[in-house]
């Protein structure tokens, strides 16, 4: 992605990035890499996970193969390629399939899991926040990615779409959870922390109606958008261990 940026111009022109967490790397920009450099280190990383994954299908099967090459082409259609995902607005679903939905259901299938309904729902709420993150970061970047053609869904939105979308999807996940402690999946208080972590969300997106302009109130947002993920997925974790090891009479 940083690539990506630097061959269209949007990082180098973005002067309104919060450093770290928006206007990418820098990696580029500050010379410690150049767009060469940096482009063979993406491609390496692909290929020690390439190695990875067909050492897993040895052990486990095709299917590893059909995962990973999901994940590589979300990788590598989020910023190449006709279709470029993130510029379609796109960019927050890949990034929520390929860092939710794949590794969690992956992972679980990898032991011995089924890929059921109950397992694709658990890695919904988890996908929501990680695209969350990529959602509420394409904020301050708004008038550089619009100045080089870079069609995010922030650019897409304006900031109060964004804040809806990004208030709603919050809630979608909360609901997700509701769904399965009602179906059991789930003990009856893991809906607790995350109607704590709703009103975050709903506070962030106060902060993405005002964008830029409040960079402080912004970088808070973000801040609690990158927490949210964090205990989120921390807390669903430790929601399916008491009911691994604490199953219901």
């Amino acid at each position: 992605n940083d690539v990506s940026d630097e061959s269209i111009g949007t990082d180098r022109i973005n002067e309104k990035r919060i450093y770290p967490y928006t206007g990418g790397s820098r990696f580029i920009q500050t010379k410690i890499l150049d767009i060469r450099a940096m482009a063979n280190l993406g491609i390496g990383l692909l290929a020690i996970a390439a190695v990875c994954g067909l050492f897993l299908m040895l052990l486990k099967g095709t299917l590893v193969l059909y995962f990973g090459i999901a994940g590589v082409a979300l990788g590598v259609f989020y910023s190449f390629g006709p279709a470029k995902l993130s510029s379609l607005g796109l960019g927050e679903a890949a990034v929520g399939v390929a860092f939710g939905v794949l590794p969690v259901a992956g992972a679980a299938w990898l032991q011995g899991a089924s890929l059921d309904s109950s397992l694709l729902l658990f890695s919904i709420p988890i996908s929501i926040w990680v695209a969350a993150i990529l959602q509420i970061n394409g904020v301050p970047d708004i008038d550089a990615d619009q100045a080089t053609g870079k069609r995010t869904l922030a650019v897409r939105l304006g900031l109060d779409g964004t804040a809806i979308v990004y208030a709603l999807i919050h809630l979608a996940a909360f609901l997700v959870i509701v769904v399965l402690t009602v179906q059991e999946t789930l003990p009856m208080l893991a809906p607790l922390l995350p109607l704590g972590l709703l009103l975050l969300a709903g506070k962030a997106a106060q902060s993405i109606r005002r964008g830029i302009d409040d960079r402080q109130g912004m970088t808070k947002a973000i801040e609690a958008t990158l927490a949210i993920h964090m205990l989120g997925s921390l807390w669903l974790t430790a929601c399916i261990l008491f009911v691994f090891f604490w199953p219901a009479p």
